[in-house]
């Protein structure tokens, strides 16, 4: 597991992540939509390229924008950090779980609460 930190960027891969419609009273997303990220992050058993940039957040070649809800956690008793958000993706909006379980999962915690401090402070 390779991570990168250049001003404000995070590279790592995760090794779980999904991603639903939320919240509850925006846009229904079409079957296409559904399927392709069915296809590329919810039911895909291999590692996901995440890239955390400025206000930024891209899985894979998806790019998450206008983020809000910001939450940052390693939970009690795993060896791992989840972050999850709100954000939109083209005309969409979603809510994603980000899971990484490598054994530098606390320099990935320390470097996103950083992120998270460096550009939301306002908006957490």
């Amino acid at each position: 597991m390779m991570l990168i930190l250049t001003v404000s960027e995070i590279n790592y891969l995760a090794d779980k992540v999904f991603v639903h419609r939320w919240p509850h009273d925006t846009p229904m997303w079409d079957s296409f939509t559904k399927e392709k990220l069915d296809d590329m992050i919810n039911k895909n058993l291999e590692k996901k390229q995440i890239i955390v940039k400025e206000n930024k957040i891209t899985i894979q070649n998806i790019e998450f924008t206008s983020l809000k809800k910001i939450g940052i956690s390693v939970p009690f008793f795993k060896d791992e950090c989840t972050v999850i958000f709100e954000g939109r993706f083209g005309d969409l909006f979603g809510h994603a779980h980000i899971t990484v379980k490598s054994g530098n999962y606390l320099d990935i915690f320390n470097r996103l609460i950083r992120w998270r401090q460096q550009n939301f402070q306002n908006n957490i």
